[in-house]
């Protein structure tokens, strides 16, 4: 049993421990093992050494935070509690993290452990599979690791496929040419390529064909070689598709699969074929399954708790 006392004088107590101490709580509940007190500037913990050691961690990062911003959100503290020691406004990241500078410079990093798992597990392997519910950046990650690859010549070309599910693959029926009925579905994915590529790239590749995103209907049939490839809600995909999609891959070649089996869209008689392709190539040499979950979740701090909230009740 050790004991020590954490002095934060430096620092607005109001700002640190929060209206009715409401940040200090997220800091007592993520040490529940440890017995914390407060008064006035001094924090007192006794409990386990090791734990201790991160407690004191962790709160030199609330108080770095608090330095560099005058300030310090809920939301903030909660990531900076979280194991992935996410570093949000204000708090530099290690140049490790950072994937590429996109658009207006801006860094685009890997912020989870599991998203750098990702960048990791891809630059081993030719196919990855990033599974996890939404919110955790797994497609991000992957367009990320796809831009970076084609700025570094490694590829000549990206490829953006998702299954158009809520337009059963079967887009005849909705207004417009081709490109209005599709891209309501394929939207996340431009949404990531415009914080990664300066606008008037981005429409240069497209254009031209470098950056191509299409409905995973429009695979069949075509070797893609030379490229980086994403099939993004790969839990809409059925058996056979992701059949289809997987032995499209050309000799020179790298994919990641994202998906999230706990949101199949699929109509009812149709089952997803995610599951079925995890279990058959979880050992196949070259392929590699990083798994995220609710730690990972990137959005609004609510986001982490509503997937918990149904994670319990999935029986439901």
């Amino acid at each position: 049993m050790s004991e020590i006392t954490i002095n934060i004088s430096g620092v607005d107590p109001i700002e640190f421990f929060g209206a009715a101490n409401k940040k200090f709580d997220l800091v007592k509940k993520k040490f529940s093992d440890l017995k914390i007190t407060s008064r006035g500037d001094n924090i007192k913990v006794s409990g386990n050494k090791s734990e201790i050691d991160q407690l004191v961690e962790k709160i030199d990062l609330i108080k770095e935070f608090i330095f560099k911003n005058g300030k310090i959100s809920i939301q903030s503290v909660e990531n900076l509690l979280s194991d992935s020691s996410r570093f949000e406004d204000g708090i530099p990241e290690s140049k490790d993290d950072v994937i590429l500078y996109g658009a207006d410079k801006q860094r685009i990093r890997a912020k989870t452990p599991n998203q750098k798992r990702i960048v990791a597990e891809s630059e081993k392997n030719d196919i990855l599979f990033a599974i996890g519910p939404a919110g955790t950046g797994k497609t991000y990650t992957a367009v990320a690791m796809a831009v970076k690859a084609l700025k570094e010549k490694v590829i000549k070309r990206i490829i953006l496929t998702r299954p158009a599910v809520e337009a059963g693959e079967n887009l005849g029926f909705l207004p417009g040419d081709l490109k209005e009925k599709i891209d309501p579905y394929l939207r996340p994915l431009y949404d990531a390529l415009d914080d990664m590529i300066p606008a008037e790239k981005l429409n240069y590749y497209l254009e031209n064909r470098i950056i191509e995103i299409a409905p995973l209907a429009f695979m069949r049939g075509r070797t893609l070689n030379n490229a980086f490839i994403i099939l993004d809600e790969a839990q809409n995909a059925t058996s056979a598709q992701l059949k289809m999609f997987l032995t499209r891959i050309g000799p020179i070649a790298k994919c990641i699969i994202t998906g999230d089996l706990t949101q199949i869209d699929l109509p009812d008689k149709q089952v997803s074929g995610l599951g079925f392709a995890l279990d058959i190539l979880k050992n196949v040499e070259g392929i590699s399954i990083v798994k995220l979950d609710a730690k990972d979740v990137i959005r609004h701090r609510l986001v982490k708790d509503i997937i918990n909230a149904y994670d319990k009740n999935s029986d439901q």
